[in-house]
């Protein structure tokens, strides 16, 4: 049967099936399967010679009568060495095969997790985190079950029924026949099943991802949910997901109770009835079957029907993989960047130039228009606009996290679009607005295993931002636990080691995103001669909504609906008495009003 056909499969950018992709990482291990396979075949072999032995007792030493008991204790320690020779060989090639299942997998899984690193940031922008995150875990894992009962039960099964048929030859030619009707049979009911059962399982693997990425944000905000007594609707929503799962759960479950182990079952037992009763008579009769031969096809008949229940059972978990692989192949198709080796990339001098950048999120709603400013070597530019004026896109832009609409954008004249992202990158520090902590220690946070940086440089970096002293207070110092976001600190000290973070790997271009908005005026005032210290030789953009942060910047960009209103230092723009002048009394508290 085709299995394109049966599992229905979507096309995918690749231009090869789900199949055929599946196939290639499993070729990757060809020769510890062809070999697993080998030791499968001498254990049906092993396990098939039992019926034939029974029945070479019954036909040639029992039924005449003879005294022959030597040569059947022979037959009977032959069967019992063979069924020792079945089960050692039935635990090799087992363990094999679903070792290999598992590398495979291990391979898979670090494909993806690769991959989304080099994903350009849009999938992001439009994915919940949670789906990205069932993408990796769950659905790999789907994809495992299903190696895994493809070695363990398609495999295993297909061997058993090939070998099953050539003992039936062997044994008659005549019954072997009429047996042959029940593999199309099957066939047609697997089918069946999975025509109906695939729908069902799409929404059930759909709904999971949903779940998956409402429970991650519901536990990202769970303080905002609370405060706002957003529980129940909250569960509201979780259960509209679940209950949705839970339908067509069922629905998938009563066609597999209808098409599977019941149907297989009920045929398998009519068959058996009319084989003892049709082909009986005959060998009571003494006609052309021996007893022997009926008890030997009796006892493989009930065999061919152990591996196609085996097979049923694993129906829904290889069509769930099925589902689950063209979801994870989906994000493999995706254009990425790859991650490029940036230990020859030289330190720039840091000369930041815009010119007449024009960007788009969404294509025909421009966020940036003709934006044209030069930052130089060791200057400070700040960038302050209301939220959505585009300040954060300039800084994404020069980060190469997306690229331009139209316009240039140069370091030391060099375009960054034809750089390599790492390279571009290397040499830049920037602090967040919500400044994240990784699970780990307070050292590790500010190196990030760089090995170039020591824990001399760490210290050095935590001091210089004022981080020192709270840092050496812990009960461990450098040493102290982080959970991951830092939750255990409060957001001026996670501020602070963000800082020394990007103060640590020295950066030709510091970048500070809003990064004093959500400290207190003690933190910020520490930071600000920070600042006035390690900006001395760098290039320093930032973006602030507190304008008394930025009155010693170089050069200050007003940005409106994404163009540049106004520009120029503190003390000319106050002198200008425009809408720099109207936003910093606003935040004086003195009466003021912004045009439009």
């Amino acid at each position: 049967m085709n299995t394109s056909t049966l599992f229905e499969e979507t096309p995918n950018k690749s231009g090869r099936s789900t199949a055929r992709r599946l196939l290639d990482y499993a070729l990757v291990y060809k020769y510890r399967i062809i070999g697993s396979i080998a030791i499968l075949i001498c254990a049906v072999g092993a396990d098939l010679a039992g019926p034939y032995i029974i029945k070479t007792i019954i036909d040639d030493h029992l039924s005449v009568g003879e005294d022959k008991l030597w040569p059947i204790l022979a037959l009977l320690a032959a069967g019992l060495g063979l069924n020792l020779l079945a089960g050692l060989c039935n635990f090799v090639q087992s363990y094999s095969l679903q070792s290999t299942a598992l590398r495979i997998i291990k391979n898979m899984r670090m494909d993806l997790m690769r991959h989304v690193q080099r994903v350009q940031l849009r999938y992001f922008d439009n994915t919940p985190i949670g789906q990205v995150v069932s993408r990796v875990a769950n659905d790999t894992e789907a994809i495992r079950d299903l190696f895994m009962s493809f070695m363990a039960t398609f495999v295993v099964s297909f061997i058993q029924l090939l070998g099953i048929y050539v003992a039936l030859f062997i044994l008659n030619a005549r019954l072997a026949v009429f047996a042959l009707v029940l593999p199309p049979l099957f066939a047609l009911i697997m089918y069946v099943h999975l025509k109906y059962s695939k729908k069902y399982i799409a929404i059930m693997r759909a709904r999971l991802s949903d779940m998956n990425a409402m429970i991650n944000e519901s536990i990202s905000v769970m303080p905002i949910i609370q405060a706002f007594r957003r529980e129940k609707r909250t569960l509201e929503e979780f259960e509209t997901l679940n209950e949705d799962r839970y339908v067509n759960q069922v629905k998938q479950f009563r066609v597999f109770s209808l098409s599977s182990r019941n149907i297989v079952g009920t045929i398998g037992s009519l068959v058996t009835a009319f084989v003892i009763w049709y082909f009986g008579r005959d060998s009571i009769a003494g006609g052309a079957i021996t007893v022997g031969v009926l008890y030997a096809f009796v006892d493989y008949l009930g065999r061919v029907f152990n591996p196609i229940i085996g097979i049923f059972d694993q129906l829904t978990n290889a069509q769930r993989a099925f589902v689950s692989a063209e979801k994870v192949f989906a994000i493999l198709d995706m254009d990425g960047k790859d991650v490029e080796e940036t230990s020859q990339s030289p330190r720039p001098q840091g000369v930041v130039k815009f010119d007449d950048v024009t960007f788009a999120y969404n294509e025909g709603t421009d966020v940036l228009k003709g934006i044209s400013f030069e930052a130089r070597k060791g200057e400070t530019v700040a960038l302050v606009g209301h939220t959505g004026s585009g300040k954060s896109s300039i800084i994404n832009l020069l980060l190469g996290f997306y690229e331009p609409g139209a316009g240039k954008i140069t370091i030391d004249g060099q375009d960054i679009s034809a750089m390599s992202k790492q390279a571009l990158r290397k040499h830049m520090g920037i602090v967040l607005q919500d400044p994240y902590l990784f699970a780990g220690d307070i050292k590790f946070n500010v190196s990030l295993y760089n090995e170039e940086i020591t824990l001399e440089r760490v210290k050095k970096a935590l001091a210089d931002v004022g981080a020192a002293p709270f840092v050496e207070q812990l009960p461990k110092g450098y040493d102290e636990p982080v959970v991951e976001r830092g939750s255990t600190l409060s957001s001026g000290q996670r501020q602070l080691i963000s800082f020394a973070r990007a103060l640590a790997f020295d950066p030709s271009i510091l970048i500070l995103d809003e990064a004093t908005s959500s400290i207190d005026s003690e933190t910020e005032s520490l930071i600000q001669r920070a600042l006035k210290v390690v900006s001395a030789g760098r290039t320093t953009l930032v973006i602030a909504h507190r304008l008394s942060t930025i009155r010693d910047a170089d050069q200050i960009l007003v940005l409106h609906r994404g163009e540049i209103v106004e520009r120029g230092n503190h003390d000319e723009l106050m002198a200008f008495g425009g809408r720099y002048f109207k936003m910093y009394q606003l935040q004086r508290g003195e009466k003021a009003s912004l045009p439009v």
